[in-house]
């Protein structure tokens, strides 16, 4: 471990490097659609590896730009990434694509950062802080594959759906009281919620499973089918229009 740079300089440093270098390289206009987007995660990712690789010998790696190396799970501390959260919306044009950098311990986030590059900022867990005061009155979920849970939750509180691309950018609008909820079901993996996870338990949201389950990290089986970040006055009442949802449709989707 590399004495002069900690864990919450070391992640905040890789959230905002891996956005300088995605950004370079959709920037300067030589590539475009699919090519832009695995050029961008190929490079992000080498990069992240290498900066690892030499600060965090001793960590386990996990992300999906990245072959699984078995050998995390014999660790207490796992770097759990995404080089580019959000690749069809960064190849795109679109601002909501971010970057998630996790370090977990023993399952659960240590140090955590998302950045939303094309909006110049990057969230991290050790000074972020949720935005409180009167609800936005908004539910935010998947702009591709939308959850019929997600809809019902809007309907029961009188709230307006909101959708957007990346997972991170998704959780950081309820961090920023954009929105007062991020409800996702259908299909998630590790890398794709441990940094928001992360930062919004941090900043003082309430995250959990669906069902209100802890979520965990550095499993062996990676996938995480759904998701609930959001104001802690709210948790109580979206985990249980959720399970009747459930309940009555055998499905969050």
């Amino acid at each position: 471990m590399t004495a002069n740079i900690d864990d919450a300089i070391l992640t905040a440093r890789l959230a905002q490097g891996t956005g300088d270098i995605l950004k370079g390289v959709r920037d300067v206009g030589l590539l475009r659609g699919r090519g832009l987007g695995d050029a961008g995660d190929e490079l992000a990712q080498s990069w992240i590896a290498r900066v690892l690789a030499q600060h965090r010998p001793d960590d386990g790696v996990l992300s999906e730009e990245a072959a699984d190396n078995p050998a995390r799970l014999g660790k207490d501390r796992v770097w759990i990434i995404d080089p580019l959260d959000g690749t069809r919306e960064f190849a795109t044009g679109r601002q909501d694509w971010a970057v998630h950098i996790a370090l977990v311990d023993n399952g659960r986030p240590l140090s955590a950062a998302v950045a939303l590059p094309d909006l110049g900022v990057v969230f991290s867990s050790h000074d972020a802080r949720a935005v409180s005061g009167p609800f936005a009155r908004k539910i935010i979920m998947s702009h591709n594959r939308p959850p019929k849970v997600a809809f019902h939750v809007a309907e029961k509180l009188g709230f307006e759906p909101m959708d957007m691309g990346s997972a991170g950018a998704k959780a950081m609008h309820v961090l920023l009281g954009d929105a007062d909820a991020y409800v996702h079901a259908g299909g998630q993996y590790e890398w794709d919620s441990a940094a928001p996870v992360g930062v919004c338990q941090a900043a003082g949201l309430h995250c959990s499973r669906l069902d209100g389950s802890e979520l965990t990290y550095n499993n062996k089986d990676t996938y995480l089918p759904d998701l609930l970040i959001c104001r802690k006055d709210l948790a109580d009442e979206i985990l249980e229009i959720a399970a009747g949802f459930l309940k009555e449709n055998g499905s969050y989707t």
